[in-house]
């Protein structure tokens, strides 16, 4: 027989599920080396597959051709082990190992693969560059925090499945290869061969098919899909993604809202054993903008934004007061409790931090313990103006307050929203395993595009407006709200999703908003145009970003960590080492011809 081959030495249990309730019992296992330790004449291999880790024992004193074989096995060398499973001595017992009262005294042993020295080790306790273990992802992979991680992902996919399943759903697949329309990030396109010249686009989302379906008569649609979008990378953010996508007929926005927040409450429950109290907390764009400074707010902390605009415009401070006369804002944030946290020049920082966010300056006034006040502004204000402020502010001994005053609201709110979030992450105040759901809605219709110089669409040209602001798409569309909400967790949108546009009227006003003429919307979206003519029911949905979900769950910070072969910044494979060139005949197959090839950045 060969001594590679697995025959008669299949695995009865895996290495990790071993406990003492299976002592006595006869096992075989299989996996790679984790460790072995020469205990002299007593030998262990430490044994992993997914499910962790087992002690196989040698003695030498028993067999010594059993302990020679054992012997020549090294870190990663893929074996067989066949033995007694036996409960530990009291004294032997390993209270940091899932199976540590249990080892294998062994009867036989297969080597079915040997290994190179790998080029790093196989250990969550050693730090790793990335470069190096996206390289080599399938040893990467062998590590059992990642094996975890995949395994996280699996579960939300199987209740993901099971409750959408269980509420009416279809699971329906739709192309990967469509038609490139605007509105959206850019597309990756693919050449056709059968037809020169023109291209497929891979879908950003299946946003149009799925209405399609609704169209249909399908009525709930649900799908785990991949989408792609060729735009510039960042922690989470991956060129190609995955998405739960599911869509809804004759529903309004509570509708969706309801049976998304089932699903959310499972899926915590199932894969964390977390309960998640509903209904979930609400909050208007708006709302969250005007006290959080972010449309994807992080509530596990205070820190809220506060209007002080009306008592700046009469103030003695020139900066505040000219601010609030030209048609701008004042706002501040209190940092309760921390004002001895933060010395001069950390203040100094955070007032460089701010300007990352286009904000001009950072004003701060610190109220020490004792009782007295230091500030960058306090002097230009009268008593009574400082009590408003800091009456406004909910202001007491150790606390820290920052302002920014600028002609643009958004730009103040912002600035102080993302200096809210950075001190609650050098005070260790967002915890992640604290977890804060909420929807945030009544989105803006649109945004305006510097760029373009034209209004687009926040969302996308095919949500619907709120009923009652439908007349403001001729007099005033910038005032449009939108059917549109995102699910967010701990300040990060988990989702999003709108009721969609079923009218072909108000479909078409839409375009005209969004500035498409008659034609350019017949030749980018005349199949949807015409689908709507033949009788439309009202649907709406939302699509989750399936790799950032995980990731939250997980308590990572970046979503490569649960994507199996992820890329790296600038959208390469180092393990695949793609993209890359192809050769001549198959670029004329598809009547293309390369006529520039910049320098590749590195990654």
């Amino acid at each position: 027989m060969n001594n590679t081959s697995i025959a008669g030495m299949k695995r009865t249990h895996m290495c990790g599920e071993l406990r003492l309730e299976h002592a006595g019992q006869t096992v075989t296992v299989n996996g790679w080396v984790d460790r072995v330790r020469d205990n002299g004449g007593v030998l262990f291999l430490l044994l992993r597959d997914r499910a962790g880790i087992v002690q196989c024992t040698f003695d030498k004193s028993v067999n010594a051709d059993l302990f020679d074989i054992a012997f020549t096995c090294r870190t990663e060398f893929v074996v067989a082990v066949k033995g007694k499973l036996v409960a530990r001595d009291a004294a032997a017992v390993n209270k940091k190992m899932p199976t540590g009262e249990v080892e294998i005294i062994a009867e036989d042993i297969r080597i079915l693969s040997k290994a190179e020295t790998t080029p790093f080790e196989i250990d969550d306790t050693k730090e790793v560059g990335d470069q190096i273990r996206l390289k080599y992802r399938y040893l990467d992979l062998r590590r059992p925090s990642m094996q975890r991680n995949l395994m996280l992902r699996h579960r939300v996919t199987q209740v993901a499945r099971n409750y959408f399943d269980e509420h009416g759903f279809l699971e329906i697949e739709t192309p990967m290869l469509t038609k490139s329309t605007p509105e959206g990030a850019r597309d990756y396109l693919v050449p056709s061969r059968v037809h020169p010249g023109k291209f497929y686009a891979l879908p950003q989302s299946p946003q149009q098919y799925k209405q399609l379906l609704m169209l249909s008569g399908m009525d709930r649609y649900i799908q785990i899909t991949r989408c792609f979008r060729d735009e510039d990378l960042r922690a989470d953010r991956q060129p190609e993604f995955t998405q739960i996508d599911l869509e809804m007929s004759f529903v309004e926005q509570d509708d969706v809202i309801a049976v998304n927040e089932g699903f959310l409450q499972r899926v915590f429950k199932e894969v964390l054993d977390v309960d998640i109290q509903l209904p979930l907390p609400r909050m208007t764009w708006q709302d969250a903008m005007d006290k959080y400074g972010s449309d994807k707010p992080d509530v596990r902390f205070g820190f809220e934004i506060k209007d002080i605009s009306d008592i700046a415009k009469d103030c003695s401070f020139k900066v505040f007061k000219d601010t609030v006369e030209n048609g701008g804002t004042v706002r501040l944030i209190n940092v309760n409790g921390y004002a001895d946290k933060f010395p001069r020049k950390e203040i100094d920082k955070l007032g460089e931090f701010v300007k990352t966010y286009r904000a001009k300056g950072l004003a701060w006034m610190k109220l020490a313990a004792d009782g007295s006040m230091t500030s960058s502004f306090a002097k230009f204000l009268s008593e009574d103006e400082i009590a408003a402020i800091k009456e406004r502010a909910g202001a007491k001994e150790n606390d820290l307050l920052f302002v920014v005053a600028d002609a643009n609201w958004q730009t103040a709110a912002v600035a102080l929203g993302a200096l809210r979030c950075e001190l609650a992450k050098r005070l260790g105040l967002a915890k992640k395993d604290d977890f804060k759901l909420l929807w945030v809605t009544e989105f803006p219709q649109f945004e305006y595009s510097e760029e373009e110089n034209r209004l687009v669409a926040m969302h996308h040209p095919f949500t619907a407006p709120m009923d009652e602001d439908i007349p403001l798409l001729d007099t005033d569309p910038a005032k449009v709200r939108a059917k549109a909400y995102d699910i967010i967790l701990n300040g990060c949108e988990l989702g999003g999703g709108s009721i969609r546009i079923h009218d072909p009227e108000l479909q078409t006003k839409m375009f005209e908003a969004l500035g498409f003429t008659e034609e350019k919307a017949k030749e980018q979206f005349g199949h949807l145009i015409t689908a709507f003519s033949y009788g439309a029911p009202p649907h709406g949905g939302l699509a989750y970003g399936l790799d950032r979900l995980c990731m939250l769950l997980a308590g990572l910070d970046s979503i490569r960590d649960v994507i199996a072969f992820p890329k790296v910044q600038n959208a390469s494979d180092l393990m695949m080492n793609c993209p890359d060139v192809v050769d001549d005949k198959q670029l004329d197959d598809l009547s293309i011809a390369v006529t520039r090839v910049e320098e590749e950045p590195q990654a």
